[in-house]
This record gives C-alpha cells, structure tokens and sequence, in this order.
C-alpha cells in the first residue's frame, strides 16, 4: 500500500473544501484509508493515521473506531508513540470505557518509567480522564512522584493528585505528608500546583482546613515575596511578577481565613500591601486587586481595609472596560448589607451606571440602586430611578416598579409623596405592573384619610381617555366607587378642585366597562365602583340601575353573577343596599413583605388591601358561623376568619393562591373589591389561633411517614408530621431544611400555598442559615386545619455561593394518614 498522507496535507485539503459535503466527502475517503491500514495492522503508520483521526475528531467527525489503537500506540517503547496514544487516550477515551482496564497497567508502568517525559504523559492522562477506580489503584504512584525532587514531575503530580481527590476523597489523607514540604519549593509551577492541591483539600474536608491554617504565615511570606520581588523575565506580565500564583494564593488565603479570627488577622497587612501596590493600568492588575477586595470581604478583616476593598471596587466602576464594571457592581451587591455607608459614598457612579448600554450592567445598577435606598437620600433615588424607569427596556420595567414600590412603602417621607410616586409607577410602567401594585396602593389610599379627595381627584384626571394601563384603571375604579362623592362634591384642598359631575363620572366608568383594553378583571372593578355609587349618587341611581342590569345577560361569567347580584339588592334586598356597600373601613398592617401589605391567614400571604369577593345576594346564613365553630371542636370559640359568603366559594378550591409565580385563580370571584365584606385583618390571624390555650399536638407523631418534599442542588426539604389530641382536622407539618453541599446557605426562606379550602399557618423559622455538609438543619412549622387531600405549591429562596437562588416545587405526595 501507498504511504498514507501527513497530517499536515490532510489539514491543507480539508481546508480546500468549498462547501460542508466536499468536505464530509474528504473526511469519509480518509476514514476508509485509516480503517484499511488498522485492519491490516500497519504499525509503521499508526502514530500519523491516530494524529489524523485526533484531528478529523476535533472537526467533529466520528472516530471512536480509533480507541484501540490508541492503547497500541501508549504500550509501545518510542516515545512519539506514546506522545499521540496518551493524547488520543485523552481525547477519544472517558471513563465509562471498559478499556481502562488494559489502560490502568499502561500507565501504572510509564509512571515508574525511567524518562520524566514519558512519566509526565501517564500522569497527565491519569489526571485528565482516570476513573475511581484508576485513581484507587494508582493513587500511591502519584503520592511516590509527588514526593520525588524533580520539579517537572511534582507539578504534574500534584496536579494529578487534585483529580484523585475530586474522585475519591477518602483518599486525602494519601497526600497529607506530601503537602508539608510542597510550599518550600523555589519552582513557580511546583508552587502553583501545590496551592491548587491545598485549596482542593480545604474546600473538600473541614479537617484538612483546619489542620493548613498554620501554613498561614508561610503563604504570606510567598506572596510578599512576589509583590516586592524585582524584575523577573521569567515571570513577569506586563509588569506584575506571575499573577496566576499570585491569585490562586489568595484565594487559599480566603479559604483559610473565613471565619478565623486569629488567620484573618495575620493576612490583613499583606493584603493591604496588595491592595495598595498593585499596578492597575493593565488587566492582570486588576484580576489580582478582584481576588484581593473577594478575599478582604470573606475574611474577618479590619474596618479600614473593608473601605479600602469597596473604594477599589468604586475605582473598577470607572474603568472602561465592560467586564471590569459588571464584576464591580456584582461585588458591592454582595457587601452592601454589611459595608452600607461605605458603598454609600460611590452612590452616584453607580447611579450612572444605570445609563449603560450593556444591559447586564445596567441590571446590576439598578439592583444595587435599591439595595442604597434608606430614608436620607430616598427623595434623589426615586427621582433617578423614576427616570430610569421612564427610559428603560420592557423586561426592566416589572422588577423597577417592584423595586421602587418596595422602596417607598419602607421610606416614604409622607403619605402624599408615597401615593403620587406609586401613581408615577402606573402611569410609567403601564400593564408591566405586577398585580400585587394594585391592592398595595389600595391600602395605602384607604389608610390615608386626610388624602382620599386629593387621590381621586388625581386618579380621575389620570385616567381621562387612556384605558391602556390596568393596573392604574383598577384603582381608579376601586377609589372613585369608594369615594366618588368627594370627586363631585370638589373637596380637595391640596390643590385646585375640579368641577365633575355625577354623569361625567359614570361615562368614565361605563367607558372602562365597553373598552378594548380593559381585562374582565378590570371590568370587574368598573362594575363594582358603579354599584357602590348607587349609594354615593343621589341623581343617578336610573342609569346605575340600567347599566346593572344591561351586565345581567353579559357573556363575561364574571360579570354576569355580579350583575344578577347586584340587580337582586336593588330588589329583594334593596333596605339592606346602603349597609353593604358602606366605605370600606381603615385597615390595619399585620405584616410587610415586599411592596405588599399581606395577612398570613393561611399560608397563602394574600393582599390584605381589600376583599375581592362581590357583595353576597342576601343575608348572611347562620349556618356557615356554626359550621365555623364545629371544626374548633366548639361553640364557645368565636370564630376568626369573616364568615361573609362568596359568589363562588367552590370554583377557587382546587386553584392555589397566585402567590408563588405563575398559578391564575381561574373563576374565583378575585377580579373586584367587595363593597360589603369585612377586611380580613381585623380579625386574629389564624384559625387554629383560638386552640392555643390547649394542648394540641402529640410529642411523636403516630404512624404517619414522613416525605421529602423537595431536594436538588444540595438542598434537602423533608416533611413530618404530628396530630391532634384535641382536634383530629388539625395536622402540624415540621419542615427540615438540610444542605450537603460545601458553602453555607443563606437567607433561607420558605413559604407555602395551599387551595383555598384549606386553612394553614406558617410559623417563624429556626433560622435563615441551611449549614452546609449536613451538619445542621432548619426547622419550620405548618399548621394545618382539614388537609384533606391536601396540595401545597412551595417557593424556596437563599443565597448560595454568592449568587442569589430561586425555585418552586408542588407537593402531592402527602400520606393518607396526615388527614385520616
């Protein structure tokens, strides 16, 4: 046969090809000629047909038919043979292959070869591809070679030990002895390798990070050596002598320090030297300064070098380079809580930075914009915030809004100034609102009594022709039903009162009903603010009659049942209309969560602004107050949820409350406030709340199994039970949140919703901190009342790793034996 082509011309006529099947043609022929020389074992060519098949596989091509050769090639005595089987090994071979076997004997002697070359191959191979079980067999070769004087094989070997112990950590102790002297070693690339190794084993065993604290000293004195140490062409870039060790030592150092009081004190002058006498002109200053700020905030450093690391995060923030600002922005986000005043003082770059055009950039602005609000500079924020608001993309808009509803319920100067930048959001952000801006501003304005003229007036004004917003014409809507009197009457001494009509009114509100854009929920509202101006109006109660009626025979379900409802009280219970669609009375703040007011009565943390059920038909029946008192196991406890009926009570029941993301209450009578239904906190918070005086819950829970609810990336939520003595409907769910992975979880927060048929409380937890490797747990406690077949929708939020972690999870696999 005619010798096959080099590897280098196959390149130059691949590269010929015009188009993908000239060159997939190519490929296929030469593929043909390796084949035919394998068969034929053609050992002369082997070494150039493995080359080329190594290089057609980077294309993309198939060439796992070459794994054998490869093996060949690795057992031969030359060693540019060697050289292309290990790559090729590398490459083609992984570690579910069964042909590691005939592998692991090969290595096993080319790691005792008498070349440093070809024992460099084998412990490359080894730490690129081996298996467990590779590793168990040939770990005490690699602790031999690690303890051997050539520089040359000591980095490749520890390098290769750090692979071993990603395997199988049980072998860490292997290594031990040969760590001592690893740091002594004059060789940058042994020094480099070591620290990579000891990093490895700190981040792996709480153990081995302990017992390395006291080399401490020692990795401050290589890396004062280095910042101090003069020209070196063999190490130096662009200026700085070898970065690369420079970082991985610090980031052992921050290792070593975090939650260490007498380590942490040690490195805090060296990283001032770092900090300080760093050149920033180049970026591998800037990486070296990136590590130093990460290992100044993770350790138990001084006040002073604290200020010193965030001023040069302030500095990053002006560089030009796109990377450098994200990466600066990202850090001060994470150290804002703990260095407040410190990050204060960079406030206005990083308000600049919210006119970046890089959208990532500007994210991270505007996250670490709210986390600066407080109540001093609260006025200048929301200005710039509203004007970033005005200008920014659609997909920013929704957390904006969030944000600054958020921001103005916490540090609001005055109520009139926190209903007229909540009345800027809507008229800003339009239908990017979330829902829960609505019932935040409702409450807001109803608890606001010296501002209701002033409020409707402007909601009056604001929605005049323009029904596009929703968010904005359902509180519209909601104020001028409630007090759509004191729009006519003209009573508003904040500013110049307008002349409107008791017809002008309702042309607005019949406008929103007839309008495009207006949703069935906003239809809900306009409707709703039209009954209740029965009783406000004295010279149109015809047309509210009329315009009631009309919606009787509506296709919208929704408005048809509030219509026949509200036709039935200018009817049959017409004495009893001026009493039920009453204002609605000032409400009360139970809890704050977010820019919503919420009551947590039964887990599912509703808006607590207003009931948005429609006014019941008739009276309230007895019998739902006694059915009430029947599950307290009682008639002498008062019961604690308003017993007021809904016009739908059973199409919410199977829907989980819309708390968690992305569950719609389909038919649930949610879409208006309710003129005549008492608000829900004025009542006790819980159900089960009037037991308290009882013993409730045996001590060990009889027979029932307990769950995992959730578990995924490292975090474990199991559930278990308990019953009643004195009441069998109620259940108590204890949650144990447990973590297995390496780094501490933070800000752990649980919640829960259920179906509105059920009534559940969730009580405070153990802690916000999930410890990581299992070694402790977080506990919360759920009441339950009824848990018939009971589903549950979760939202797990913590902070891991420094990045902020977000998931949901449906739990349907409840034991019987919890509600039976």
């Amino acid at each position: 046969m005619p010798a096959p082509i080099r590897l280098r011309e196959l390149i130059r006529t691949i590269r010929t090809a015009r188009t993908q099947a000239e060159e997939r043609e190519m490929i296929q022929k030469e593929c043909a000629a390796i084949r035919s020389s394998f068969r034929e074992e053609d050992n002369t060519y082997r070494c150039r047909n493995v080359a080329k098949l190594l290089y057609m596989h980077m294309l993309g091509y198939p060439a796992h038919f070459g794994q054998l050769e490869c093996l060949k090639l690795i057992a031969s005595q030359k060693f540019t043979d060697k050289r292309i089987g290990y790559l090729g090994a590398m490459l083609l071979l992984d570690e579910r292959q069964d042909v590691h076997l005939l592998m692991t004997n090969c290595i096993k002697n080319d790691l005792n070869h008498s070349t440093q070359f070809v024992q460099g191959l084998a412990l490359c191979t080894l730490g690129c591809m081996g298996s467990s079980e590779m590793c168990r067999d040939l770990a005490g070769e690699v602790e031999k070679l690690l303890k051997t004087s050539n520089s040359y094989l000591r980095k490749k070997a520890a390098l290769c030990a750090v692979h071993v112990i990603r395997k199988v950590p049980e072998l860490m102790e292997m290594f031990l002895p040969a760590t001592k002297n690893l740091l002594n070693e004059k060789n940058h690339g042994v020094l480099h390798t070591s620290v990579v190794l000891l990093t490895e084993m700190c981040e792996r065993s709480p153990d081995m990070l302990a017992h390395f604290r006291k080399l401490v000293p020692q990795l401050v004195r290589i890396l004062k050596n280095l910042i101090m140490s003069g020209y070196s062409p063999e190490h130096d870039v662009s200026g700085i002598s070898d970065p690369f060790l420079q970082v991985r030592i610090l980031r052992l150092l921050r290792i070593l320090g975090r939650n260490d009081d007498d380590s942490s004190e040690a490195m805090n002058d060296i990283l001032a030297q770092v900090a300080t006498n760093t050149e920033t002109s180049k970026n591998v200053g800037n990486a070296i300064l990136y590590e130093t700020v990460l290992t100044i905030m993770d350790i138990k450093s001084e006040s002073g070098l604290r200020v010193l690391a965030i001023n040069i995060l302030g500095r990053f923030l002006l560089n030009n380079d796109k990377n450098i600002r994200y990466v600066a922005l990202t850090s001060l986000l994470k150290t804002v809580q703990t260095d407040h005043n410190a990050v204060q003082r960079h406030r206005s770059t990083i308000v600049d930075c919210l006119k970046d055009l890089d959208v990532s950039i500007k994210r991270r602005a505007m996250e670490l914009s709210f986390a600066l609000v407080n109540g001093n500079n609260i006025r200048g924020m929301m200005k710039e915030l509203l004007y970033f608001l005005d200008s920014c993309e659609p997909e920013f808009k929704a957390d904006c809004a969030s944000g600054i509803f958020l921001a103005a319920e916490k540090y609001a100067p005055s109520k009139r100034w926190h209903i007229d930048t909540i009345m800027r959001v809507l008229t800003t952000a339009g239908s990017y609102v979330r829902d829960d801006a609505v019932p935040n501003l409702i409450q807001l304005i109803t608890n606001s009594v010296e501002m209701h003229a002033y409020t409707v007036q402007r909601l009056y004004k604001a929605i005049l022709g323009d029904y596009s917003q929703q968010p904005l014409v359902q509180v519209a809507a909601w104020c001028i039903g409630e007090y759509g009197d004191l729009l006519v009457s003209g009573q508003c001494e904040e500013e110049e009162p307008i002349q409107v009509t008791e017809d002008e009114v309702l042309d607005i509100l019949e406008s929103v009903l007839i309008s495009n854009m207006s949703t069935s929920v906003t239809r809900g509202y306009a409707l709703t603010a039209i009954m209740k101006l029965s009783t406000r109006f004295t010279c149109t109660v015809n047309r509210i009659k009329k315009v009631v009626s009309i919606y009787g025979s509506s296709i919208d379900v929704e408005l048809q049942q509030r219509a026949v409802e509200y036709n039935a009280l200018f009817k049959k219970y017409d004495h009893m209309r001026s009493a039920l669609l009453e204002r609605m009375p000032v409400m009360e703040k139970v809890t704050t969560n977010g820019p919503t007011e919420i009551v947590q009565t039964n887990g599912e943390t509703e808006p607590a602004p207003l009931e948005t059920k429609p006014p019941p038909s008739g009276p309230q029946p007895t019998s739902q107050a006694n059915d009430l008192l029947d599950l307290l196991g009682g008639n002498d406890i008062t019961p604690v949820i308003p017993t007021a009926p809904t016009s739908k009570p059973s199409s919410a029941g199977g829907e989980l409350l819309d708390l968690l993301g992305d569950i719609n209450l389909t038919g649930a009578p949610a879409a208006a406030p309710a003129p005549a239904s008492v608000p829900q906190i004025s009542q006790p918070p819980f159900l089960l709340d009037g037991l308290s005086s009882q013993p409730l819950f045996n001590d060990i829970a009889a027979g029932i199994p307990s769950i995992t609810a959730y578990s995924k990336n490292g975090l474990k939520i199991e559930f278990t039970f308990e019953r009643s003595n004195t009441n069998p409907s109620v259940t108590v769910i204890t949650i144990q949140a447990s973590n297995s992975t390496e780094l501490d979880m933070t800000d752990f927060v649980f919640q829960a919703a259920v179906p509105k048929t059920f009534q559940l409380q969730l009580l405070s937890p153990s802690s916000s901190i999930v410890p990581a490797f299992n070694t402790g747990t977080i506990t919360q406690v759920i009441k339950v009342l009824n848990p018939q077949k009971l589903r549950m929708r979760i939202k797990l939020t913590y902070n891991h790793k420094g990045s902020a972690m977000q998931d949901l999870a449906e739990v349907n696999n409840f034991p019987p034996q919890s509600w039976q």
